[in-house]
Formats: structure tokens, sequence, C-alpha cells
């Protein structure tokens, strides 16, 4: 590959092959590559994940660089998550380390690796180069899986937790009193098969010469403390990893006529009237749960706008008269709009994230994995949402719903009320770590000297 002559320092790109963890690598990769044209990105993915997202404008200075498709297919990989991770861990390695040593002419300065494709760290010895961790989850998540050994001594790891759910955990450093229900369903729920596999992946953490968290520092600055003393090598958070830097001021102030049909009708609602709904990208709740939401919603009588992906059909054919139900759309160009009061959310981080930025209310239903534990930072830490399950109940009835939904979308309710202006000004604090000069640019900046700009 012949390479422009300003080109200095090039950034390989190895993500984890999910929609939640390829999009925040690309989104700090975009952040680097268009502030130091000199830096040459290599993203590696899939030849699958490549046709999902090769249409997709990038600066000129990242590049794809495909894998075959030596794990299984991205469609349906959610009916077999457990092989589907421990593909990644086995399949990927030998083609990525064959396709690092054919990447010429100029060497990696770093591979910025999505923690839970641990085999990096080997590629990265046996080349000598360098290699940086992107957790794209929570800090707080990360801190409780590298903090298992605790979890050991207390009894909360490996162990029947079915009558320990409400138990305290308030021994794991920089963490606030969280209950065993809340931490990640590894350790207590769906995903306990791979609690060993997930074990494997921390235990080599260490083995990384920088460690990057899609985090902004404010909002978990007492954990990012409590990392920065445990770990010797760097620590950034470097910011929520999400698309701001391409959405608009104020989305609904253009006029196009290229403007998506969802827009048009957002802008027809009046402010904060509209409740978005969306479970996520990859895992959704199960169909008779989605069918007492749907009938919740419908029953409420509220404005709602709803991603439904593939159910989009059936959710239209339920008589939802007072909403708008979509397959996709652009999620934080849509939390944005000022009709946008609410986000009933399956907690997933990027969303956590991009609610937070947007300065909405939430309503949380975490369905796997970290989503339990984002969720009790929305209602407990920060204060800016609401559970949907209320003490760990495994169902809710449409009645239940219903009566939820009125009172979170009345705008005379003062609880709600405090609840969204807690909401701004968590939004205010996400907005000025992104800023110029913020917490995010500082340690993208120290990052990016640290790797190719050293002395």
């Amino acid at each position: 590959m012949d390479l422009p002559s300003q080109i200095k320092c090039h950034i390989v790109a190895m993500p984890y092959p999910g929609r939640g963890h390829i999009n925040p690598m690309m989104n700090f990769c975009k952040l680097i590559a268009t502030k130091h044209p000199n830096i040459l990105i290599t993203f590696i993915v899939t030849e699958e994940w490549y046709s999902f997202i090769n249409s997709d404008p990038l600066p000129e200075n990242i590049k794809y660089a495909t894998i075959p498709n030596v794990i299984p297919s991205e469609i349906g990989r959610a009916k077999d998550f457990a092989g589907f991770l421990r593909a990644t861990l086995t399949k990927l390695e030998a083609p990525v380390e064959k396709l690092i040593d054919g990447l010429g002419p100029l060497k990696p300065s770093v591979i910025v690796y999505d923690t839970y494709m641990n085999w990096v760290t080997r590629v990265g010895s046996r080349r000598n180069i360098p290699v940086a961790s992107f957790f794209p989850m929570s800090a707080t998540v990360f801190d409780i899986f590298h903090h298992m050994d605790l979890l050991a001594q207390n009894g909360h790891l490996k162990a029947n937790l079915s009558g320990k759910q409400q138990e305290q955990v308030d021994y794991i450093p920089g963490i606030p009193s969280i209950r065993v229900l809340d931490l990640p369903t590894p350790f207590h729920g769906k995903g306990q098969e791979l609690l060993d596999v997930t074990m494997e992946i921390f235990s080599t953490v260490s083995k990384a010469q920088y460690l990057l968290f899609t985090s902004v520092y404010e909002l978990e600055s007492s954990v990012i403390d409590a990392l920065k003393q445990k770990f010797t090598v760097p620590v950034y958070p470097i910011g929520p990893a999400i698309p701001y830097f391409t959405s608009e001021k104020d989305p609904s102030s253009t006029t196009s006529v290229d403007e998506p049909e969802y827009i048009k009708w957002l802008n027809a609602q009046p402010n904060d009237s509209v409740l978005y709904i969306s479970q996520g990208s990859f895992l959704s709740a199960s169909r008779a749960e989605l069918d007492e939401i749907a009938a919740g919603v419908h029953d409420s009588g509220v404005r709602f706008f709803w991603v439904a992906r593939d159910e989009t059909v059936r959710f239209q054919n339920n008589g939802c008269s007072e909403g708008l139900v979509v397959p996709w759309c652009d999620q934080l160009r849509v939390l944005s709009h000022p009709s946008i009061g609410g986000f009933w959310s399956h907690c997933g981080w990027n969303s956590t994230k991009e609610a937070a930025f947007s300065g909405l209310p939430m309503l949380t239903f975490p369905i796997f994995w970290d989503q339990q534990t984002n969720s009790k930072q929305i209602v407990e830490d920060w204060k800016i949402g609401y559970r949907v399950k209320k003490d760990g109940k495994c169902s809710i009835t449409r009645e239940e719903i219903s009566s939820l939904l009125k009172w979170f979308m009345d705008s005379e309710n003062d609880e709600v009320t405090e609840t969204r202006r807690r909401a701004k000004e968590i939004q205010k604090i996400c907005q000025c770590s992104t800023a110029k000069g913020g917490s995010s640019e500082i340690n993208i900046d120290a990052f990016v000297k640290d790797i190719c700009f050293m002395p």
C-alpha cells in the first residue's frame, strides 16, 4: 500500500464484531483521524461486516482491511451468543496476525483492540507492537469484572446467588454500593456459562500498554480514579464515543426535502411529548414481553416513537395509533430532537450515553450482560431514570406499563420534572467533557501523543 508522504503514524483498530462494539471504536477513530490527517488508521473487520458498513462515509486516512468470514454470521448470532463469543476468541487470531504482517510499509504504532478480543495482546507481544485495550462498556462494569477476586472472597462468585440478589456489594474500589442483582448478568443470570471465559479475558487486561474507556470522566470519576491507582499503565477515559461530532445543533430546524419521514413526523409533535422506545440492536425482550409492552404503550395513549427492527409490521398492526414505528433511525439525532421527552431503553452502554448526552430521563428495561449495571447507574447514581420492573420482578403487565407511561410522560408530574432537571445537568457534564479543552479531548490528545509523537 502506497502511503501519502504526510502519514507519520499508523494505528490498527480491532473491534469485536458486533454493532455495539464497532460503532464506538469507529467513532473514536474518526475523532483521531479528523484532527490528525497525518495518522493512518487501519480498521479490521470481517468481510461480512465490511458489506454492512462500507457505505458509511470515512475520513480519507481511515482504511478498512478485511479478514475472511471465519466466525458465525452476524445474522442470528443472538441465538447462540456463547458460541459466537467463543468463536471470536479462537478463530480470528491467525487471520488478523497474517493481515497485520502484510500491512507494510509503516509498522503499526499501536493496536487498539476491543477488550473482549484479548488474544490481541499475544499478537502485539509477538510482533513487538504496543496494544491499547478499548472497553466499550462502562468503567464501572470493567471495575466489577476486574475485581472478581473480591467477589469470590465475599461469596458472590460462582455461588448460588438466587437468595442473595438483594445483598449489597460494597467492597469494590471506586464503586458505590450495588445489589448482587445489579451486577452484570454473567454473575447471576443470563450468560453464566461464559463466566469462565470472561474471567480469562479480564485476567489478560494487565498485558495491555494502555487502557481506554468509552466514558465521560466526570460521570465515573471515582471508578476511573480507582483504576488509575490499580494499573501502572496509562488509563484514559476518552469520552462517550458516540457520533456527537456529526450531529446538528438543532435537528428540527432543517427543512430539507431529503429529510427522513420520521424527522418530519417529529417536527410536527409538541416539545417533550414523545417517548422514544428502543430495545437495542442485538438481544431483545421475549415475544410475550414485547406483546405486553406494545399493549401497555397503546393503552397509555402517550405519543411514542418505536424502533422495532424486524418487528415493525407486527407493532404497526397492533392498533398503536398515537405513534410511529420504524425499523431503524439515526438514534442520536432522534434523541436530540426537541419533541422527545423520554427514552425507554434496554440500557446498552451506547444508548445510555446518547440519552445522557441528549439530556433525557429514562425508563430502564435491561436484558443482558452490562445492561443491569447500567440501569442501576441511571436510576441510583445519576438519578435520571426509573426501572420498568421493580424489585427484581420477572415480568410486568400491560396495565402496569400503561400506568407507568402516563405517569412518566405527565408534564405536570413534579417528581419527573425534577428528574428532567437532573438529566439536563448530566447533559451539560457530557457536553462540557466533549467540548474543546474538555476532559475527553484532553485524554484523546494524551493517548495520541503517547503512541505517535513520543520524543
